[in-house]
């Protein structure tokens, strides 16, 4: 099941100059919430598990292989929308968990229901999930594709939001170069 995640579109709702699964977009997530953990580590003197944040991150949308993607508008519309995907969504993670050999149940049992200990890591991949559908509407909008012009104002304003020093180093550092062309990056 996991492997279908290949299948399953993001953005559906609006038009893609390039399509992006969630398989590709879990691999974004774990590659930027890896650079969050060292970052956190090298810069703020956090004891952030760079490895697991990264497994965390992988299997973070894995549920959609059962749900699909529900665009964010949608999911988030109001609260009782949002508390009834939830359910969904924890619904489609024992679904999955269920069918495994019981004996690996447990060990992706924290992939599907977060455990007090991976408290912040988890806090991470929320962050580099939105830093990721960020860079996403910057590839969009840099391919004159107007349709993610609004969502790329909105994701640059959530980027903005969030309050951790990880971030801030990434948002400063990283990710001005997704505004740069192949050869300004070469260069």
């Amino acid at each position: 099941m996991v492997n279908r995640m290949k299948l399953i579109d993001r953005w559906a709702l609006m038009n893609n100059t390039s399509k992006e699964n969630i398989a590709e977009h879990s691999h974004s997530v774990a590659v930027i919430a890896h650079a969050l953990a060292l970052i956190g580590n090298k810069k703020f003197g956090k004891n952030y598990d760079e490895q697991r944040v990264c497994l965390l991150a992988l299997f973070h949308d894995t549920t959609e292989v059962i749900t699909g993607d529900m665009p964010t508008p949608v999911k988030y519309y109001n609260d009782d929308i949002k508390n009834v995907y939830k359910d969904i969504e924890k619904t489609a993670g024992e679904r999955l968990l269920s069918m495994l050999p019981e004996e690996f149940r447990e060990d992706y049992k924290p992939f599907f229901e977060q455990q007090e200990e991976d408290k912040e890591l988890w806090k991470l991949v929320k962050a580099a999930d939105k830093i990721s559908a960020l860079i996403k509407c910057i590839e969009e909008h840099r391919m004159g594709n107007l349709e993610f012009e609004k969502a790329l104002e909105s994701q640059e304003k959530l980027i903005d939001e969030i309050e951790l020093d990880e971030v801030k180093y990434f948002k400063k550092e990283f990710l001005p170069s997704y505004y740069l062309t192949l050869d300004e990056h070469t260069k």
